[in-house]
């Protein structure tokens, strides 16, 4: 009896970390929009966790929003990216939606184009561990959402961000970022533009191994140059509104890359440049009942690829690749709250896409593929008592067909249905358990179909997509208890039949890289998240519960614990145990210090590939103050202090290791004014940029 009530109290301690919210309070931020109701109150937490997600605030925290986006996203607790696991969420892949719609760039490309992000540009990033019958069921297990945008202002205001940092592994290498985000808006419309820059130096060193020789040992010196833009339009005709949003962005990278092995020797210089164009259309039918909302949305991107790799010793080139791919999607949803209940939330919609995508190597077509999807949706939320339930299904459509240099694919024409649940109850109202299950499917992206090499071989180590590839299906199972926002202990099991991976195989001539199906992966991971005040063991229980405060500012220690395990047959497979430590210090002058610390264990498999060191093993230091009246925000830090972060793996059914190690270890500052503007009539409103997403809802395209 002794042990519940201390473990009680001690969970009592952690509403100092969160906002009070009734159910009735957090009802009405569900269905309030961002667009009509702006609430000036300024949210006290960091981390924000719902019953589909969860939020991290990037536009206040110094330690994530420093450097690049993809610096900032290592150090979320429970997401890991590498170059082999690719990106996972609590054992989960992730599909990456920018500014509430399906990015469609993959692989290697990301991580390009993440790096190339500035961090301070972003305002928040959500993880929907437990996606509803409203998003694609393509989203597989779990989707990350990159939220670009500011609030807009009207009248003209504008924030400026730049940051600066430098490595020095063999020798000084530079990287540095601009962005600005200007707003304003008349008695006809308003609009927003968000732009910049950056230029990016690094240094990679790679090798492949065998038992009896070296296949590859590559030092890659990289040159990368990197533009955006994004631009919001609104008119708004009385109740009713036309949103417009265009988005552009080019990369261009270049890298020097000397590299040897067993029976060659060679000096290449690769070339790759992509264009990226993304357009939205979104007409919102508005209605007297404010909780009734009908909207229309059409969306096309373009992403248009070169890939050149030349050999300086033979002045000849060895890989000429290049790949297009347009996206088409047509979505409308309604939602309305009937009577039922507590309080009932139905929606519905429909959705229709078409994926165009095209491979040439030496100008030689060697892939057409096509497919089209269909889809209709229903979902019901509901509240009754100290009950949250969340029920809904999809039916999807596919239709997928195309061929290659050689033969036609293997067509895949498919109608399926995905149901999905989620049920919480309030144990108290701040401690809740929460049980889901879904249906999802993954299809194969454009990336793992490419049957050319969008990366660096040599006659050792290739690189080959898998036109074939069919499609995964997955059952998702979680049980979770979280309370204050902050405190969560999880579980979850996810069966996946079918799964797509990328594995290294045996070749004549050493290695390759290739993706292909396996028949059935068990995926399951256990997360645990506690907070740790300091006043807790300077203090004690009693005194610290007697203090009211923001979490901003307060000395705390926030533990994650995370475990993953990949079942695979036939394959003697370990988990994964990873471990993140964030502490945070208030020093004199209100400068705020962070210490960020990840790391995993050894011996642990991701699918094929097991790690011989641990995973994104680094430690973090941010030093931040901000100034004149809260405008202006400033942040020396040091990325990976020791130099730790490496990659080491070895490969499943062969004796092949894989090690990398890269200029992780970066010193730089950064900053952002917000432009003060002396128009007192100047409030906030919603964000255009990201169209129609909004705070409090459980969905971000409903």
């Amino acid at each position: 009896m002794k042990l519940h009530v201390s473990t009680l109290l001690l969970l009592c301690s952690f509403s100092l970390f969160a906002q009070n919210k009734t159910v009735k309070d957090s009802i009405s931020e569900m269905n309030s929009e961002l667009d009509e109701v702006i609430i000036g109150k300024k949210k006290k937490t960091a981390v924000e966790r719902r019953a589909d997600r969860t939020i991290f605030d990037f536009s206040e925290q110094a330690y994530l929003n420093s450097g690049s986006l993809l610096e900032g996203l290592k150090k979320l607790p429970g997401l890991i990216i590498s170059d082999v696991a690719g990106m996972l969420y609590q054992g989960k892949q992730l599909e990456v939606y920018m500014d509430g719609r399906p990015l469609n760039i993959y692989s290697n490309e990301l991580n390009t184009y993440l790096e190339g992000l500035p961090a301070n540009a972003i305002e928040k990033v959500e993880i929907i561990t437990n996606p509803g019958a409203e998003f694609p069921a393509t989203s597989g297990g779990a989707i990350i959402n990159i939220v670009t945008s500011k609030k807009a202002k009207k009248y003209l205001s504008a924030t400026y961000s730049n940051g600066y940092s430098y490595t020095n592994y063999d020798k000084s290498r530079h990287r540095f970022h601009n962005s600005i985000t200007l707003s304003a808006a008349n008695r006809l419309f308003s609009w927003q533009v968000q732009g910049g820059q950056s230029y990016t130096e690094s240094y990679r060193k790679s090798k492949f191994t065998s038992t009896d020789a070296i296949l590859s040992e590559n030092y890659s010196d990289r040159t990368n140059r990197f533009y955006y833009l994004k631009t919001g339009v609104k008119f708004d005709f009385k109740k009713d509104r036309l949103l417009i949003n265009y988005d552009i962005n080019t990369n261009n990278n270049s890298t020097d890359v000397d590299a040897s092995g067993s029976g060659f020797t060679s000096n290449d210089k690769s070339k790759s440049k992509s264009y990226y164009h993304d357009v939205m259309l979104t007409y919102q039918k508005r209605f007297d009942d404010p909780f009734k909302k009908l909207n229309f949305r059409f969306n096309f991107n373009n992403n248009d690829n070169d890939f050149n790799l030349n050999s300086r010793i033979n002045e000849n080139a060895i890989l000429d690749n290049n790949s297009d791919q347009n996206f088409y999607q047509f979505k409308t949803d309604y939602s309305q709250q009937i009577n039922f209940l507590d309080n009932t939330k139905v929606s519905a919609g429909i959705l229709a896409d078409r994926l165009d995508f095209e491979t040439k190597s030496f100008d030689v077509k060697n892939l057409e593929y096509t497919r089209t999807s269909l889809a209709a949706y229903t979902e019901l939320q509901a509240t009754y008592k100290k009950f949250e339930v969340i029920v809904g299904g999809r039916l999807e459509s596919y239709d997928i067909e195309g061929n290659t240099d050689m033969d036609n694919l293997i067509p895949f024409n498919q109608t399926r249905f995905f149901p999905n649940a989620t049920v919480q109850y309030k144990l108290t109202p701040q401690i809740n358990f929460k049980t889901n299950y879904n249906k999802k499917i993954r299809l194969p992206n454009t990336s793992s179909l490419n049957p050319n090499n969008t990366r660096y071989q040599n006659p050792n180590v290739g690189y080959f997509g898998n036109p074939n590839l069919e499609p995964t299906i997955y059952n998702n199972y979680e049980v979770e208890v979280n309370a204050f926002e902050y405190f969560f202990i999880g579980y979850s099991i996810t069966n996946a039949d079918n799964q797509i991976v990328d594995r290294v195989i045996s070749t004549e001539n050493g290695a390759a890289s290739i993706s292909e199906n396996i028949p059935d992966v068990t995926i399951r991971n256990f997360n645990f998240g506690i907070p740790l005040p300091y006043m807790l063991f300077t203090k004690g229980l009693a005194k610290t519960l007697q203090f009211d405060f923001n979490p901003d500012e307060i000395n705390f220690l926030y533990v994650y614990v995370g475990n993953q395990m990949h079942d695979i047959q036939n394959v003697d497979t370990k988990s994964i145990w990873s471990m993140n430590l964030m502490s945070q210090i208030l020093l004199p002058k209100k400068v705020k210090f962070v210490a960020n610390y990840n790391t995993t264990n050894t011996g642990g498999n991701h699918y094929y590939y097991k790690s011989r060191k641990p995973i994104n093993h680094r430690l973090d230091l941010t030093f931040s103050k901000k100034f004149l009246s809260d405008n202006l925000s400033i942040s020396l830090y040091v990325n990976d202090i020791f130099n730790t972060n490496k990659q080491d793996f070895g490969i499943v059914d062969t004796d092949f290791i894989y090690t990398s190690n890269f200029d992780s270890r970066r010193a730089g500052f950064s900053l952002s004014y917000k432009i003060p503007t002396k128009n007192k009539l100047a409030k906030e409103e919603g964000n255009i940029l990201n169209d129609d997403i909004k705070q409090g809802e459980n969905s971000i395209g409903n």
